[in-house]
């Protein structure tokens, strides 16, 4: 009988699961999976990335427009914070290692507060998108209705209107995409360094045509909330993951013997931070000297 129960109760490491044979086995299983999704992630923000750079090389002026109606203020912040955020993660790592239960849970904490704070500027700048009518699907913008009584200036030309005059809200009764400035068009015309695509698209009968360049300028915000918006719902789901691993580190399941949740949830949260690394000059940085 002695022998028959040795054999049934057979020791485990802690987090060993069933259908591994020990550790290391698990480790490297969990460690090569992890990393074919990061690569399929890779490959599926690539596919924008090459979308926004084959459409900017053939409309730089209307790409630069776009950028420069973006806050590099928000954009900057939020790079920096997660930055920092990516340190407080790998800091959880560490304490896992140390066996540290108490600085896991703060620096998880920490990592949930900065991961909160990005999303809370995402939805200021969305917000100012909606308000200003640079949403680029007509109807989902801000709804104006016009003042009879308001008495409006004769419209300029789209190449006349100023970059840096305050922006004034202006009728919009049917939501749609706004927008009134093309004078980039015109200093690339005069410099002689339009594109052969830009000569095309952005002139009807040798004259610029407004609406040619807004909907180029609408490409633009096309790709800006597509793939910042995929990259906030990547953030929600690694807050998601850190509530889980906050819940369970404080069940204590992780120490110097056993930390791969936690390396692993780390792995993903790098990986969303270093997209936004890319996102932020792309979409923020490029084709702002112009308006010097």
């Amino acid at each position: 009988m002695a022998g028959h129960a040795s054999e049934k109760f057979v020791y485990h490491e802690p987090g060993l699961q069933h259908q591994f044979d020990d550790m290391k086995q698990q480790e490297e299983s969990v460690s090569i999976g992890m990393w074919m999704f990061l690569v399929q992630e890779i490959m599926f923000f690539g596919g924008l990335f090459t979308a926004y750079l084959v459409y900017r090389s053939r409309f730089p002026m209307a790409f630069a427009a776009g950028s420069n109606h973006l806050d590099a203020f928000w954009g900057g912040l939020n790079t920096l914070v997660l930055i920092v955020s990516s340190l407080t993660m790998a800091l959880t790592v560490y304490y896992a290692q140390k066996s540290n239960r108490t600085m896991q849970m703060i620096m998880i904490v920490l990592t949930m507060f900065f991961g909160a704070v990005f999303l809370g500027v995402k939805a200021i700048e969305y917000t100012d998108k909606y308000n200003h009518g640079l949403i680029p699907m007509n109807g989902v913008n801000k709804k104006i209705k016009e003042d009879p009584n308001a008495h409006h200036e004769a419209a300029k030309p789209c190449w006349e209107v100023d970059h840096n005059a305050p922006v004034v809200e202006h009728p919009n009764p049917r939501g749609e995409f706004q927008w009134t400035d093309c004078s980039l068009v015109k200093l690339a015309q005069d410099e002689g360094y339009l594109t052969d695509a830009e000569k095309i698209g952005y002139f009807s009968n040798g004259q610029i045509d407004g609406n040619k360049f807004r909907d180029k300028v609408r490409i633009f915000y096309y790709l800006y909330f597509v793939m910042t918006g995929l990259h906030a719902m990547h953030m929600v789901v690694g807050l998601l993951l850190m509530s889980w691993l906050l819940w369970t580190a404080w069940k204590g399941n992780y120490h110097a013997e056993y930390y791969m949740p936690v390396e692993m949830s780390g792995l993903y949260w790098h990986f969303v931070d270093i997209v936004w690394i890319f996102l932020f000059p792309l979409l923020y940085l490029l084709g702002r000297h112009f308006m010097h």
